[in-house]
């Protein structure tokens, strides 16, 4: 089935939500804004502005010398999914003067008839670390993966991701569910609006949060200690074994 394509590129301005609710209750919600663009015509901004936005193919998997869409196709195959030809739109920070981080991004790759193949959620730590799950979501979205990837000091590598990613038209609904004995322990939200990516628009998005990217590693190293200082137990890193194609 076809689904409706976004309008691309468009700033996505979000507001992200935590919820911690095991073993200690925590949550923290914070503004921010993305990007959603065609890998195949990623924004090409005027000399002024470029230190504003810049996507890098090594700021994601794969080979930082190939281009973005290359290594997407690479790692889909190396996972048996043969991909090429249709769009694929990613949803992610830009760089912003030179400093990045993502903690999500998500791309849909869609068929050349506009239906969805599927979806890669590509997850960075704190560590400098990024693990890929490549996804065949429902009609909604939704799609349940089991856990594999440390991301947080304070949670193990139990459980499934319980995810709602679907593809946005003018509005973006993703959550992600960390599902363990029946309980949900921990539950992210990312919530926004798409607008076109004018001049007018990116000025305006990058002084209204500066330094959007670091602004979201700041916010999450802080929850971190609060939580250290609550007395939370720290859980230990596994050994990180990068997948083949991702890192």
């Amino acid at each position: 089935m076809a689904v409706t394509a976004p309008i691309t590129p468009s700033i996505v301005h979000t507001s992200i939500r935590h919820v911690r609710t095991e073993p200690l209750h925590n949550e923290f919600e914070y503004r921010s804004y993305s990007w959603l663009v065609d890998v195949d015509d990623l924004p090409e901004l005027p000399k002024a502005l470029r230190p504003l936005a810049k996507f890098d193919a090594g700021d994601h998997l794969g080979d930082p010398t190939r281009s973005i869409r290359a290594n997407v196709e690479t790692f889909l195959a190396t996972n048996g999914l043969e991909f090429a030809g249709g769009r694929i739109l990613m949803l992610a920070n830009a760089r912003v003067f030179g400093h990045v981080f993502n903690p999500l991004s998500v791309f849909w790759c869609l068929n050349d008839d506009g239906s969805q193949r599927c979806v890669v959620a590509e997850v960075h730590n704190t560590y400098g670390e990024r693990h890929c799950y490549l996804l065949e979501t429902d009609e909604r979205g939704a799609v349940r993966t089991s856990k594999e990837f440390y991301v947080s000091p304070f949670n193990d590598l139990d459980g499934e991701y319980r995810m709602r990613l679907p593809l946005p038209d003018t509005a973006l609904a993703l959550s992600i569910v960390l599902a363990r004995d029946g309980k949900a322990p921990f539950v992210a939200t990312v919530s926004g609006r798409c607008v076109p990516a004018t001049t007018r628009e990116i000025v305006r998005s990058a002084l209204a949060i500066p330094l959007a990217p670091l602004r979201v590693a700041a916010q999450i190293r802080f929850q971190g200690i609060r939580l250290w200082a609550r007395r939370l137990p720290i859980v230990p890193r596994p050994q990180h074994h990068p997948q083949e194609a991702v890192q």
